[in-house]
């Protein structure tokens, strides 16, 4: 393995240290309520209009938007919505009788609340409203808030009329730190949320993490990160328009080339300055931060060593330009996302596909893999017995129990089986 090009700078180099200011800022507005949040909402967004938006305010802002727009708005939120009845199709409740007389079973509840971030800012991430607020109500979720950054008029409409199509119950102008904690708290008459999704800056990822606990979250995210797999085969002009167009997400996106063919590496590097350059303002200054210093371009001798380096990084989203496509579904475990052939690119899948775009960053897909209706389902157990069937129970528990040195659990067995079978003698002193 060679890297043609090795990358100066890791997602996690030169982060800012936000720990302690975002910890400041949820204290006070725990302790202020809406009050402290408005304030917050004056100070970083500028904004001093309504928070929680009406039906007038939704139904004028969905105007605003062209029809065209909200034909995509609908053919994406259609495409997620029945990926994510597919994967609600795959947990299921159940009960089954493990021994005579001892039943057991699983149910599947959704949380009561859901608190979904959209970002907004540089860019309105539309389809960040339609992936996690789709999900939510595909999942159950009796009470969906959004929260977005606002600009000086409100929220961008096409976020609003995603929002709203997509099933939020709740709309709230209000972006960052402050936001996250009104959905948390409880604020301007909103449930405390249950859980809450959906990606953001390092004060929202953040607040996410000292939040967690308190309430559920889909996961701490980083920088978004992208890697591609291409041997000779590959066409290096989509491989390189592919990887800039995910460097434009900030100037710290990671973003790699792992390949076996030498020619194609070297074809990439010479296209993507040209293409960097094309792109327009602080879209081309993002890519070409993030080209420059956390990209990497790594060649590999052949597709297993290929295989085992993707493996290693565990990339958020992971495309495959290669012959063969289905060795490396079969062979690839590490990946948020995974996108096979050049009729797929990760764009389609951060906008319209239908999986989730929500996904595990900084090699986290090691261990996790993204939002999906699961998240908002909690999966819980439950069981019933016959006192005969809990009787080979409770004799376990009981000398289990002993030899642990938990005496009042031993003696939770001991009464139930001398109220059940008087008279009846059991060994139930611990097992030697």
């Amino acid at each position: 393995m060679i890297k043609l090009k090795e990358a100066a700078r890791t997602a996690r180099t030169g982060a800012a240290d936000v720990s302690q200011t975002v910890r400041d800022i949820l204290a006070d507005i725990e302790a202020r309520g809406d009050e402290g949040a408005r304030d917050y909402a004056a100070r970083f967004d500028a904004y001093d209009g309504p928070v929680v938006m009406d039906a007038d305010a939704i139904a004028a802002a969905s105007a605003r938007v062209p029809q065209k727009l909200r034909d995509d708005i609908a053919f994406a939120h259609d495409n997620v919505r029945r990926f994510a009845e597919a994967q609600k199709t795959s947990m299921r409740a159940f009960d089954m009788e493990l021994r005579p007389g001892l039943t057991t079973g699983q149910r599947l509840i959704p949380v009561s609340a859901a608190g979904c971030y959209v970002p907004g800012g540089r860019y309105s991430h539309v389809a960040s409203a339609i992936m996690t607020v789709t999900t939510a109500s595909v999942a159950g979720v009796p009470h969906i808030a959004v929260a977005s950054p606002p600009g000086p008029e409100g929220i961008a409409p096409a976020i609003v009329h995603a929002a709203h199509l997509c099933g939020a119950d709740a709309i709230l102008a209000m972006g960052g730190v402050q936001g996250v904690a009104a959905m948390t708290y409880g604020l301007f008459g909103l449930p405390q949320a249950d859980i809450l999704v959906g990606p953001g800056n390092q004060f929202v990822a953040e607040a996410k993490r000292q939040l967690f606990g308190r309430v559920g979250i889909d996961m701490i995210a980083g920088p978004t990160d992208s890697l591609i797999l291409a041997d000779a085969t590959a066409d290096p002009e989509i491989v390189a328009v592919d990887l800039v167009s995910q460097a434009e997400h900030g100037y710290n996106s990671p973003v790699w080339l792992v390949t076996d063919d030498r020619a194609l590496a070297e074809a990439v590097m010479d296209r993507v300055p040209a293409l960097i350059a094309d792109l327009p303002g602080t879209n081309g200054e993002n890519a070409a931060k993030a080209w420059a210093d956390y990209a990497e371009v790594i060649l590999c001798d052949g597709r297993e060593e290929m295989a085992r380096e993707s493996d290693r990084i565990a990339p958020e989203h992971l495309t495959v330009l290669a012959e063969d496509l289905d060795w490396w579904l079969s062979t690839l475990t590490a990946y948020g996302s995974l996108f096979l052939g050049e009729e797929t690119t990760v764009s389609f899948g951060d906008k319209a596909s239908g999986p989730n775009h929500v996904l595990p960053t900084s090699g986290a897909a090691r261990y996790t893999g993204g939002l999906s209706v699961h998240k908002y389902m909690k999966v819980v157990t439950w069981q019933r017995a016959t006192r005969e069937g809990a009787r080979p129970v409770a004799e376990a528990t009981a000398r289990i129990s002993r030899l642990e040195g938990m005496e009042g659990h031993a003696r939770a067995a001991d009464v139930r089986l001398a109220k059940w079978f008087p008279g009846e003698n059991f060994d139930l002193s611990a097992a030697e």
